[in-house]
């Protein structure tokens, strides 16, 4: 990419909901090749649903590289899926270096779920790129009405059964709101049905999926945003929101509470009763919100510079740890409970043969090292390449820039 940034598309299919269906193993080969070729010296993962992700941290530890994990979301204990997802975090986690949760909240469940200790895991927030979300009162449409706008994606733990509730209730008591909803999902059906049963079709605006680039457009189209998540262990859509302008009205859930100050939020509990008295309090505030102190109040508190230096130092922390032996890594796994430990030991043992076998077959000696594509740092081919092509393009403009009109 321009930034110099390198992504490898790799053949693998997709389950669903953009999850990889498991390789068991035949990913290692590919895998160990992109980390020769590119000089990797430490391996980040992400989410807990990735299957493609805790893989990947297994075949890294077992090459002998520091391994870091962030973790995203909330898991309960109760349901199927969690308990499923608990038993894989806990046997990828017994083996990372260190561990990233995007809110305090998020640090406490997975020190819970993956039975880690405090000291390897770390809170290190979400942030926004304040020159991309600036607010600007001139885009707010209809003129003379209250917008409340949604920007979610339009499923079940997102909390639109909740949303077909207050929508209506808010419609009825105040005449002058308009919602406006940007996302798409399987629960846009029953955003229609509340629309054609009570008539609201001039009231309620669907306006599908929105490209990345239009969120701050729609954003600035409103004064209050309106998120209703069952479970939430960030919420960068309400920074975002805020750092338009908007005043916030959220469900108080996972870690949204330490997201944003008072002054900026208001909150409510998962039900439309609690949600349709925070509208209402939003509604008699706004008078007092400041969308440029908004804005500025989210610059300060977040930046992406401050999440790269403070998880550098958890990469050089995880660089400086001596290796692990792979004994030490065996009973780690076996710690995991006599099943699961059972079969882990199994799977990392036969993933450790399979990784000798590849250093056989494929030595890596004859594994050609990557260019270092770091802007200033092109290779001569490549940088006499770009500049040709920017001389062909300066010649090519010359003379129609001094064509007269």
């Amino acid at each position: 990419m321009t930034n110099g940034l390198k992504v490898y598309y790799c053949p693998v299919s997709v389950m669903v909901s953009n999850v990889a269906w498991p390789n068991f193993y035949s990913f290692l080969p590919l895998f160990r090749e992109i980390l020769l070729r590119e000089r990797i010296t430490v391996v980040h993962a992400h989410q807990a649903t990735s299957t493609t992700g805790h893989e990947c941290l297994l075949y890294a530890r077992t090459m002998g590289l520091p391994c870091v994990y962030t973790d995203h979301s909330l898991f309960g204990f109760a349901d199927l899926a969690s308990v499923c997802v608990n038993k894989m975090c806990k046997y990828s986690m017994a083996d990372v270096d260190h561990c990233i949760c995007v809110s305090h909240t998020c640090r406490e469940n997975l020190v819970l779920r993956a039975a880690l200790p405090p000291s390897r895991t770390s809170a290190i927030p979400n942030a926004v790129d304040p020159t991309r979300f600036t607010p600007d009162p001139g885009l707010v449409w209809p003129q003379g009405t209250i917008n409340i706008v949604m920007m979610s994606r339009l499923v079940y733990r997102k909390g639109i059964d909740l949303v077909v509730d207050v929508i209506p209730r808010i419609c009825r008591e105040y005449p002058a709101v308009r919602f406006i909803i940007g996302g798409d999902g399987p629960k846009r059906l029953l955003l229609e049905e509340m629309r054609e049963r009570h008539q609201l079709q001039d009231r309620v605006e669907l306006l599908g999926a929105v490209q990345h680039s239009g969120v701050r457009d729609v954003l600035c189209r409103g004064h209050i945003f309106l998120n209703c998540s069952l479970t939430e262990s960030f919420c960068i859509a309400i920074l975002e929101a805020a750092c338009c302008g908007l005043f916030v009205v959220s469900t108080r859930v996972g870690g949204v509470p330490e997201v944003l100050p008072s002054r900026m939020i208001a909150f409510a509990e998962p039900d439309p009763e609690s949600l349709v008295e925070a509208v209402r309090r939003a509604i008699s505030r706004l008078s007092e919100v400041d969308p440029a102190g908004f804005h500025d109040e989210v610059a300060t508190r977040y930046s992406w510079h401050d999440v790269a230096r403070r998880t550098s130092v958890v990469y050089d922390a995880a660089v400086a740890a001596p290796l692990t032996p792979l004994l030490e890594r065996l009973r780690r796994l076996f710690s995991c409970g006599l099943a699961q430990g059972v079969i882990g030991l199994i799977m990392a043992a036969f993933v450790f043969v399979v990784w000798r076998w590849t250093e056989w077959a494929v030595p890596r000696e004859g594994i050609e090292i990557a260019p270092d594509m770091t802007p200033g740092r092109l290779p001569a081919r490549a940088r006499r390449k770009a500049a040709a092509a920017a001389a062909a393009a300066a010649a090519a403009a010359g003379p129609a820039a001094s064509r007269p009109r």
